[in-house]
Parts: C-alpha cells; structure tokens; sequence
C-alpha cells in the first residue's frame, strides 16, 4: 500500500522533470505527506499534460454523497479497478502523482508490534511518478468542486515483498517512457518483473 509520502525537490524542479508548469508556483512546498490527513499534491492529469495541479489525496467519486470515502480510496488496487464502484467511474481518468520518495513499514514480528520504517526512492533520489485515477466531485452545501486522487498499487515484487512483508503490496511506478503511456488510455501489464505499458 502506500499511505505516506514526500516531495523534496523545489517546484522548479518539478517543473522541469515533467515539462510542466505549476498553476501557481507559490502554492506548492516540498513536504512529507500522511495521506489520512487528505494533502493536496502535485499532479498532472490526462486532460492537460502540460499543467501541475494540486489535488487532494484521497479519491471522492462523483457520485460520493459526502467525502467521507476519502479515507478508503488512498489506494485502487489495479487488479480491481473494473469492479469497485469507487473506482470504474475514473477509470479513464489518469494522472501522474508526483514523488520523490514513499514509506512503508517492514513488520518484525507475526503481529506487527515492531516495526521498521524504511523510506524507498528511485537510486538517485530524482522525481518520479505513481499511477493514479482522478475525480471531480461538487460539494452539495457550497457547490465547490474538489479534485482528488488515488495511487493505484499492484503485487509486490521482490524487493518490496521483503520490505511490506505483511500484506506485500506496493504502487505502481510508472517508468519514465511509459509515463504519457499510462495518461493516454494504455493499459499497464507486468513483463519480466516490471510493468509496462501496452495499447489497450
């Protein structure tokens, strides 16, 4: 799963990684993000490629009656996605999560009352991007719109498996050249322990 997160990288940065501009430069800090605590971080989506956005961590779905399912909708697992309701509706809603780092929690007992936190990156620390599926939903008491996301993870290979050794998942990475692959409607599918991706 992936619940924590970080940017370290400046917004210029940023930018230049993803050939891309923030909307407004100044509303974006480099920070730790706790995704129970519904941040709103740097995104890129399918309708726009060459725009950095802030949305709020924690899918709301359109037809979400409050935002409550916010803190049920930090992840999609991709093997499902087709079928949960939360989900099926952003399916051709892509987007690129903007990182630099994530944390996952290695259990060193069978309950998990220890733990070790270990703080996965890329070999040198550059920006990277989680797969994910955005929403746009109204609110019914102030009809504002708020934009939110979900990090789509799939099986752990082997790496993270000994890492997230309790329930062995981890997010989907997206490789540089499958990066406007995934925002252009492909479909991600493992090969020789990575995913790529493939014309749907």
């Amino acid at each position: 799963m992936c619940f924590f997160s970080k940017i370290s990288k400046t917004a210029q940065e940023v930018e230049n990684r993803f050939n891309a501009k923030f909307d407004n430069q100044q509303d974006f800090k480099p920070s730790f993000y706790n995704g129970f605590q519904f941040p709103k971080t740097p995104v890129i989506t399918n309708v726009d490629l060459n725009r950095i956005q802030l949305f709020q961590w924690g899918l709301i779905p359109s037809w979400a009656k409050d935002d409550s399912i916010k803190k049920y909708t930090l992840n999609a697992k991709i093997e499902t996605l087709k079928e949960k309701p939360s989900f099926k509706n952003s399916i051709n809603k892509r987007c690129l999560v903007i990182s630099d780092g994530f944390f996952e929690w290695q259990w060193l007992d069978e309950k998990g009352t220890q733990k070790k936190r270990y703080l996965v990156t890329l070999p040198n620390k550059e920006l990277f991007a989680f797969a994910g599926l955005w929403s746009e939903w109204t609110t019914k008491q102030s009809n504002e719109k708020i934009y939110s996301y979900t990090i789509i993870t799939t099986e752990a290979n082997e790496l993270m498996s000994k890492i997230h050794n309790s329930k062995k998942r981890m997010p989907v990475i997206l490789a540089l050249e499958n990066e406007k692959d995934w925002l252009n409607g492909n479909e991600l599918i493992m090969q020789n322990d990575r995913l790529i991706a493939v014309e749907s």
